[in-house]
């Protein structure tokens, strides 16, 4: 699928790798919707990608609903959904103050995994009925983000790793599922990149970060990710599998 025109959603559009691919979209043509918990931040990306940004929760049905319907509106049915909106979380399952995280563990799947999980539905929903795009029949692409911690969790990663899982583990039913409208799913696990929390770091903290990638030694780019996002969306043959964009990396255990 040709990008060149098509309506595509970038939830988390608003920082980071969201934003990046939202960029990449539009350079490519595509009329982009961002999605962001920040309405300022998915403004200004939408300001500079010449699209629309809407303020969602994407763990809140209702707030996905409004917003997929005021990009139908505005841009049409969406052909493409990237989610990258999430949280990162760290608590141990017994914490030394003693403090167990079970809301902590809740709110981080709500956020991650069901909110994949609404949009991925809301798409699929405006897709079905879509004209197909090609002699493949093809009436869209969806790209959900998981992580290598999915498969190398660390130490107080289990809310993350089993949102995460939950992302990887639905990529194959979904794509099977989705099949028979035309619609691939993909996901996305990236490793070590570099975010707005690693560049407040100290040259030598990020510098060991980067020594534990074997190749290329230093932290994913921002880019890379949407180069990859933009490629899934491309190349027709991708469809229910999980690529590792990681550098080769594998998290030790803390």
């Amino acid at each position: 699928m040709h990008l060149n025109q098509v309506p595509a959603i970038i939830t988390g559009g608003g920082s980071g790798l969201g934003a990046a691919t939202a960029r990449t979209f539009a350079v490519a043509g595509a009329r982009v919707a961002v999605l962001d918990r920040n309405k300022e931040a998915a403004k200004r990306v939408a300001r500079e990608t010449g699209g629309i940004g809407i303020e969602v929760d994407i763990a809140d049905k209702n707030s996905v609903a409004d917003a997929f319907k005021i990009v139908r509106q505005n841009l049409g049915v969406p052909r493409a959904l990237v989610n990258c909106a999430g949280i990162g979380t760290a608590n141990r399952i017994l914490p030394r103050d003693g403090e167990l995280p079970i809301d902590d563990f809740i709110n981080t799947l709500n956020v991650n995994l069901t909110g994949s999980f609404i949009t991925m539905s809301h798409a699929a929903q405006m897709m079905s009925d879509a004209t197909p795009l090609n002699e493949d029949g093809e009436r869209g692409v969806i790209i959900n983000t998981s992580s290598v911690g999915y498969e190398d969790g660390q130490i107080g990663q289990c809310a993350y790793a089993a949102s995460k899982g939950g992302i990887a583990s639905m990529t194959l039913p979904a794509a099977r599922e989705l099949a028979r409208i035309g619609v691939r799913v993909m996901a996305i696990a990236p490793g070590l990149f570099a975010t707005a929390m690693t560049d407040t770091l100290p040259d030598d903290a990020r510098e060991a970060i980067a020594a534990n990638i074997p190749f290329p030694k230093r932290l994913g780019k921002a880019q890379e990710f949407a180069d990859l996002a933009r490629h899934i969306i491309e190349n027709t043959m991708l469809n229910g599998t999980v690529i590792r964009l990681d550098g080769a990396v594998r998290l030790q255990a803390r």
